[in-house]
């Protein structure tokens, strides 16, 4: 802590001897619903209440605004007919311009009203169609949480409703419903588990391959999301790449405990307006191990990713190529301990090498058609690959080897094309809409062979090559009644062509009424629905004459139905009380054939696949609650944020008992805030702190004798989620300085993410350890989480 605060005086002593000017503010200002550009809307910028300068859009819906000053600038955007938005707290730095895009949604009686009820950006959504649960999160958000490490599925854990208390992975738990359900979304494409070290069939991981330095303003969704978006029934995080600066070359780089990073942006030709972006992480953990900082394993992850965007406009067209991908690998070698150690990533009785690979690339065309309507066309190429290689391990009372004998191999690979069509229509100032279709077409490659600890012989349950398609299309309708209330509607449709039970036609709709010029309601209602994850398609069981079953080909979708009514309230111009009920009813749940408490609703979290026997629509569930979100937002040097959940998560299997879901803590709150001492004109040291309490993790008490026998956990299945362990707290700290120097448009940013750093043992779990020194103990025991987790990085963008 003392080299921190050393090095912050030092760089600060250093800034302080030059003098710079200010920074260029720019952007473009269009319509929400048409996308077309507005000409002569006006733009406003206020430091500390005083208005410093502004600036009118030309033809094309730009602006500029120069020599803002070093620091936090309000800006407001108007436009005749069209209501008002104010953006406070708009970071400027030395070394980056600061490109702001907005979009203004007309009145309902825009062509009759000069002035318009003016809305801030506190609170306020891209998706113009979306209206309950749902919330979109900056780059200077993922940056500012404590603990959130630059990862947006760890800052979205702070919001109501939703539960991160994984140390160890940024699985996202929405409402109660299993991380399956979440939906990630690019670019408008749906991808892969875009994580690092990511298991089949799940949606989360240790390390996110999302970058958050390229990102513009995104969308998460906990529920009754609009028409467009399907195949999910938990939430979506609707991600959008920012484009390059088409002006000026930019570049960033960043060194700290999680990696390095490389990061450029810059005009491809200025005379067009044509722009690129590029970053690329590399990351190895060996520094943790060095300074004997516990992270869970003894083994050293390896992961890199990179991603870019290349932005080519043409008139009222504009050409974008674009692509991330990561890849990540770890080999636990159990064989190489000399003594029992933590293994919280993987088994302690067995070597494992595992690997991972994602990537998606892409090129989308969107087009101007006319002043009040706009299309885009993406087409996409993802991949998924996991693999790894099991053995084996056993000693004897000495702790020696006795044997080393393979166990398990697999190579999963999934590759998907896609095609997708949106059009953005605005009828007129009360009326618009949108609508669209996409075609996926999906390639499997799954192989897996595994070691039959009873017979001691290989059983092979994978070997699959094949593909199948998804089509899905949606219209979504907006109506402005009068300047306070509005409704959405739409219909989903979509199927999925590996069998007849695959197919939905969900309604979707929403009304919101504005109670006032400070508070409102809102009322949210839809079907969902959601395929399985690609694996278990595809398991196999071998007959007696050799040949192959696919036993669950023929499973249809999990189906769910919302239902959220929500209440905002504005108590002042920055601070905001919002509350929400919901009550969710799944239903078509796939569940085991035979009586038994397994149901898909339990599964996608954690490092492990399920392997289930014949599966059938049969289950049901149920998940209700209510969420309080108080948060002041940034003014006066600081923010909080304090968020709670009260729930229940309850599912029923084939044995047809009800049950608590693995994800039925009942309770989770976060308490979060910070405060920005400004050091001089230019410097700022930020302090961040965060608390989160929530309900211990459900567990099931263990068959000893059959554990031993199988050499992994085996679950007494009829008390199933009857164990809640010990209750979650963790609280963090976050120290960053930043420094805007000299003439030479650097900043320098050094920071310092305390995480857990009180050091508390958090329960994860229950796991198979056995003591080869002492065969006669008990084999399963508490595993927990990770412990005080020091992070360090130092940016410098220029």
């Amino acid at each position: 802590m003392r080299n921190f605060l050393l090095i912050c005086l030092l760089l600060s002593t250093i800034s302080l001897t030059a003098q710079s000017p200010g920074q260029t503010v720019r952007g473009t200002i269009t319509d929400a619903a048409s996308k077309y550009p507005l000409i002569g809307a006006t733009v406003l910028l206020y430091a500390d209440s005083t208005m410093l300068g502004g600036a009118t859009t030309d033809e094309q819906g730009d602006y500029r605004i120069t020599n803002a000053p070093v620091g936090r600038v309000t800006l407001r955007f108007t436009y005749v007919g069209y209501e008002d938005i104010t953006m406070s707290n708009v970071i400027v730095t030395g070394g980056k311009e600061v490109i702001i895009n907005v979009e203004l949604e007309e009145g309902a009686e825009a062509l009759d009203a000069v002035v318009v009820t003016a809305k801030s950006d506190k609170g306020e959504v891209n998706n113009e169609m979306a209206i309950n649960s749902v919330r979109t999160f900056s780059v200077e958000e993922t940056d500012r949480y404590a603990g959130s490490r630059g990862d947006p599925a760890r800052m979205a854990s702070n919001f109501a409703g939703v539960q991160g208390a994984d140390d160890s992975r940024n699985d996202i738990v929405v409402r109660g419903n299993s991380p399956i359900g979440v939906l990630w979304r690019l670019e408008g494409i749906d991808i892969p588990n875009p994580s690092h070290f990511a298991i089949a069939g799940t949606t989360g991981g240790p390390v996110s391959i999302i970058n958050n330095k390229y990102l513009s303003n995104s969308d998460f969704f906990t529920g009754a999301f609009p028409a467009e978006y399907g195949n999910a029934i938990a939430g979506v995080f609707d991600l959008n790449m920012r484009r390059g600066n088409d002006e000026q070359h930019e570049f960033s780089g960043q060194l700290g405990f999680l990696g390095t990073e490389l990061f450029a942006e810059g005009p491809i030709n200025k005379s067009k307006g044509s722009s690129y972006l590029a970053s690329y992480r590399y990351s190895t953990l060996q520094l943790f191990q060095f300074m004997h900082i516990p992270i869970g394993t003894t083994a050293v992850p390896n992961y890199m990713d990179g991603a870019f965007k290349l932005s080519f406009p043409k008139g009222n067209a504009m050409w974008n190529v674009f692509a991330i991908g990561g890849k990540s690998k770890i080999d636990i070698l159990v064989s190489e301990y000399t003594k029992e150690e933590t293994e919280l990533y993987g088994d302690s009785d067995r070597d494992q090498y595992f690997g991972t690979a994602m990537s998606v690339a892409g090129v989308s065309y969107a087009r101007q058609y006319n002043p009040s309507a706009y299309g885009k066309w993406v087409a996409a190429y993802s991949v998924q690959e996991n693999h790894a290689n099991h053995a084996f391990v056993f000693r004897d009372v000495n702790f020696d080897i006795d044997s080393i004998v393979p166990n398990m191999n697999y190579s999963f690979l999934d590759q998907k094309a896609s095609l997708i069509y949106s059009l953005n229509k605005k009828v007129n100032s009360r009326h618009s809409f949108k609508t669209g279709a996409s075609f996926e077409s999906i390639w499997y490659n799954h192989i897996d062979s595994n070691r039959n600890v009873y017979t001691w012989t290989w059983d092979n349950r994978y070997d699959f090559e094949g593909n199948n398609y998804l089509a899905q299309a949606y219209f979504q309708w907006k109506y402005k009644y009068n300047e306070r209330l509005l409704f959405t509607g739409g219909l989903h449709a979509q199927i999925f062509t590996i069998n007849s039970n695959s197919k939905s036609l969900e309604p979707r709709a929403g009304m919101q009424w504005r109670v006032d010029d400070r508070s409102s309601l809102s009322l949210g209602l839809g079907l969902h629905s959601q395929m399985l994850p690609s694996y278990q398609y595809t398991y196999m069981h071998y007959q007696a004459d050799g040949s192959a079953l696919l036993i669950n080909e023929d499973v249809g979708f999990i189906r769910s139905a919302h239902m959220i009514l929500g209440y905002d309230r504005k108590l002042s111009d920055n601070l905001r009380v919002k509350s929400e009920v919901y009550y969710q009813y799944l239903y078509d749940v796939p569940v085991e054939v035979a009586p038994s408490a397994f149901s898909l609703a339990n599964e996608g979290s954690g490092f492990s696949r399920f392997f289930p026997d014949s599966l059938q629509n049969t289950g049901t569930g149920k998940n209700y609650g209510a969420e309080l979100t108080i948060e002041k937002f940034f003014s006066n040097h600081f923010f909080f944020l304090i968020t709670g959940s009260l729930y229940d998560s309850r599912y029923v299997g084939s044995d047809g008992i009800e049950r608590k879901t693995d994800f039925n803590g009942t309770y989770a709150g976060n308490m979060l805030g910070g405060y920005e001492f400004t050091i001089s004109d230019r410097n700022v040291l930020t302090v961040g702190i965060k608390t989160t309490y929530a309900g211990g993790k459900l567990t099931t008490p263990v068959d000893t004798a059959a554990t031993i026998a199988a050499k992994e956990l085996i679950y007494i299945d009829s008390l199933t989620n009857t164990i809640q362990l010990k209750d979650y707290f963790r609280f963090d700290v976050k120290l960053a300085y930043r420094i805007n120097s000299g003439k030479r448009s650097v900043t320098h940013e050094i920071a310092l993410d305390l995480v857990n750093v009180l050091n508390i043992q958090n329960v994860l779990g229950l796991t198979y350890a056995p003591n080869p020194a002492d065969p006669t103990a008990s084999p399963v025991k508490e595993e927990y989480q990770l412990g005080f987790l020091p992070l360090f990085y130092y940016k410098i963008d220029f």
